[in-house]
């Protein structure tokens, strides 16, 4: 017993270092983007990485789950002959929660891997060192550029995961379950409102952080070679969904009783 609460200790108090050295990161490389120039090049570079390079997965997961979600849900719906309302439940479950957080699953999936396999190739490599030697700091010219990237483009990315959902929902509701195309998408705007999609976009915003944030640290503290860059990019991922589905809970209670 005193064993097993010893190592709980050290497991605890190894997450908590872990949590403070992860903010630390965060809070150092927004506080690099006012000491020192914005690199717009590696900027407009990471963005294409992250957003432009991640909509063909984005694209396929968001217009299968619209129509999964309209099947399932005309379903139930039937029994009570309101199929009409599949296509508020879609926008509205696509806006404020399938859209924000399988599109975040799927870009910690796709480049929270990248990032950390390529900075932690650098570690193990010695280059992040070098340029510590040529009085570069790390941080700012390497996670910087990637997190101003990736709190810009995940929202973009949730919006465009938002329309191809709502997509997938019209082709069943209107090709399967033989609803209108004008009562589908009035049915849409009267149920859809602002809010539902700005609360998505703020958690998208958040998703960002953590996806990059946690890849980048995980990539700074590999070591081992090549089978320590292997096992720093599995910690990456699986961090990277608990934390994003963690803050997923947190953020829908929150607005579930602030709005």
């Amino acid at each position: 017993m005193i064993r097993w609460l010893n190592r709980q200790k050290t497991e605890f108090l190894s997450f908590i270092s872990s949590a403070g050295a992860i903010f630390a990161m965060f809070w150092q490389a927004i506080r690099w983007t006012s000491i020192s120039p914005l690199r717009k090049r590696e900027i407009i570079d990471q963005m294409n990485k992250i957003g432009v390079m991640s909509c063909p997965i984005v694209s396929l997961t968001a217009i299968f789950t619209g129509m999964v979600l309209a099947l399932q849900s005309a379903y139930s719906l039937r029994s009570f002959q309101a199929e009409m309302y599949v296509s508020g439940l879609v926008a509205v479950a696509m806006a404020r929660e399938l859209g924000p957080v399988l599109t975040a699953l799927a870009v910690a999936g796709r480049v929270g891997a990248s990032i950390t396999a390529e900075l932690g190739t650098m570690k193990v490599t010695e280059q992040i060192d070098a340029l510590e030697t040529l009085a570069t700091n790390p941080v700012s010219y390497l996670v910087t550029p990637r997190l101003l990237a990736g709190i810009i483009m995940l929202p973009v990315l949730t919006m465009y995961s938002n329309i191809l959902g709502i997509i997938g929902g019209y082709l069943v509701g209107v090709f399967k379950l033989g609803i209108s195309s004008d009562m589908y998408m009035r049915m849409t705007w009267k149920t859809l409102l602002f809010k539902d999609v700005y609360t998505g976009l703020i958690k998208s915003l958040f998703f960002g952080i953590i996806i990059i944030v946690v890849g980048c640290y995980q990539g700074f503290k590999t070591s081992g070679g090549a089978e320590g860059v292997g096992k720093a990019t599995t910690i990456s991922v699986v961090t990277s969904f608990i934390l994003i589905i963690a803050a997923d809970c947190l953020f829908t209670a929150l607005f579930y009783f602030v709005f």
